[in-house]
């Protein structure tokens, strides 16, 4: 049985592999205290575009510089992807790894590759072999392939000096009884050592990996506190316990808790690594970790974007990761629109007042509704905002189908007719409004691109602000007023993406002048609402 942690290699996706020499150092005294037999320092890359620290090149230089403690093994990892676009397989393998294992103080080498690159970059392991390093092909994404392919794989794997096939659970989609038929088909064809690495997604990662020893498997890898991409894999801190009882040792805990306290646990808090609903979800449908580790990331996705990418991947596919893919599975409305309601019989000659849902509002109320209760504007509440007295919203406007799902009830309570593109709405979200007075107006997202039709409108994002702005224009009003619309900090991805739906409405033909009426950090004209 072969333990091997590789925290550093899967944990540097978050960090950028710039880890400190004196964490490094501490963890790599921890790993041989609790029993690890080869620890997986990094990547090896001949890719230099954008910064990466030391370990996503592990040279041999580096390594030498580290504290490595006696008898515990080291290794590297390189992607098959790089191997394929970088030239002749052979050469590039020269440039990785020193021409003598003898040498260098790297005693594995893995090499990580999805099934379509498996038997092209196999011969490599020849190469390996002959240089005198221990090597290890990590298959990807094997969960969803059959019976057959799997065996074959196995069976082109012993043409090949490899000392260690691995397969990792990659969407963290398989449970035990599945990572068990995995295990018996590869071993049906490979009578060599087979390991595993699993993730986290569904919380089984140590169940997962426990279940394969059960079953033969020879290699399990993990990660202290889980670190890695998305939900993160087995942990290191669990696995050592129950590696050490069927060793029948006792492993020594202390520096491994010092480490997590002074190194992962302050990075994890940063970070946020580990599984949550969202990664339950994407494993439960074979979805890239990936998507909900940058939609986490990233501040412009809401609770119900999050849920709704994960609904349109499940549907759509999302093995693969893309950020076009990821784009795009965030506007939700796609093919022909389709509308009922015309809005020009409600707003035509209008001026209207836009509520939305920043601070703003509440902390100028009495200044608003008085301001509503002398001029008469027509008044638009985007989703459930209710500062102002009820009495005087006249329409609500909303078009996000997990907000409208999670709002219905809301809706149902709230007096005033709802605005939304009801015809395209999924089957669910239409039951869940069918109590409800609405105006179906229909919407389509296109990039780059404000329409403003009778019964439906085309945007370049699905924000409901831009649907709302494309209501009154659709309507013919006179002009808008915008209060709460507060905005964000200059960095924040929010803040952008608003401005530059502005910018895009603005020059749209048939836009309406905006002013903002309460304080807003956008590029809108404004005036104050106790001038008006």
């Amino acid at each position: 049985m072969k333990f091997l942690d590789c925290t550093l290699r899967d944990g540097g996706y978050y960090n950028g592999w710039d880890f400190s020499v004196d964490l490094i150092n501490d963890y790599l005294e921890a790993m041989q205290s609790i029993g690890v037999d080869v620890v997986e320092l990094g990547f090896r890359s001949i890719r230099t575009q954008g910064f990466k620290g030391p370990c996503a090149f592990t040279k041999d230089e580096f390594v030498r510089s580290l504290r490595i403690p006696k008898g515990l093994k080291l290794g590297v990892m390189i992607n098959a992807s790089e191997l394929i676009d970088c030239g002749e397989l052979n050469d590039v393998i020269s440039k990785l790894v020193s021409v003598d294992a003898s040498k260098s103080p790297v005693d594995v080498v893995r090499v990580a590759c999805h099934v379509h690159e498996f038997e092209t970059v196999l011969p490599v392991a020849q190469t390996l072999k002959k240089l005198g390093y221990v090597v290890g092909f990590n298959l990807m994404q094997i969960a969803e392939r059959s019976e057959t392919e799997i065996k074959a794989l196995g069976r082109e794997a012993s043409r090949y000096p490899v000392d260690v096939l691995y397969f990792a659970d990659s969407m963290g989609s398989m449970v035990p009884n599945q990572t068990a038929k995995i295990i018996q088909w590869i071993g049906s064809e490979w009578k060599g050592d087979i390991g595993i690495h699993t993730h986290d997604n569904l919380g089984l990662a140590l169940s997962n990996t426990l279940h394969a020893l059960n079953q033969g498997v020879t290699w399990v890898d993990s990660t202290v506190t889980g670190m890695g991409r998305g939900p993160g894999n087995a942990r290191t801190e669990e696995l050592a316990i129950e590696i050490a009882e069927r060793r029948g040792i006792q492993a020594n805990l202390v520096p491994l808790m010092a480490l997590l306290r002074e190194h992962f646990k302050p990075m994890q808090a940063r970070y946020g690594w580990g599984t949550n609903p969202y990664y339950y979800l994407a494993g439960k449908y074979g979805i890239h970790p990936t998507y909900i580790q940058e939609m986490l990331g990233d501040s412009r996705y809401s609770e119900e974007d999050v849920l709704a990418v994960i609904e349109h991947l499940r549907v759509e596919g999302g093995k693969r990761f893309s950020l076009d893919t990821l784009d795009a599975a965030r506007h939700f409305y796609v093919g022909e629109p389709k509308g009922q309601w015309a809005p020009r019989e409600c707003f035509a000659g209008r001026e209207v007042l836009l509520l939305g849902t920043g601070p703003g509002v509440a902390r100028h109320r009495e200044a608003l509704e008085q301001y509503i209760r002398d001029k008469r504007p027509l008044v638009v509440a985007l989703n459930t905002q209710s500062e102002i007295d009820a009495e005087l919203i006249d329409l609500r406007v909303a078009c996000h189908p997990v907000r409208l799902l999670a709002d219905c009830e809301a809706h149902t309570k709230l007096p005033q007719p709802l605005i939304t593109p009801y015809s395209m709405l999924p089957e669910d979200v239409r039951y869940s409004l069918e109590e409800k007075q609405i105006l179906d107006f229909g919407l389509t997202v296109q990039p780059n691109r404000f329409g403003f039709e009778a019964t439906y409108c085309t945007l370049p994002t699905s924000l409901v602000v831009g649907y709302a702005l494309a209501v009154a224009t659709s309507g013919c009003a006179d002009r808008i007023l915008m209060a709460g619309f507060d905005g964000y900090s200059a960095d924040d991805p929010r803040s952008r993406e608003m401005n530059q739906l502005l910018e895009q409405y603005h020059i749209a033909e048939g836009a309406l002048s905006l002013t903002a009426i309460t304080p807003s950090r956008y590029g809108l004209y404004s005036e104050s609402v106790y001038a008006l």
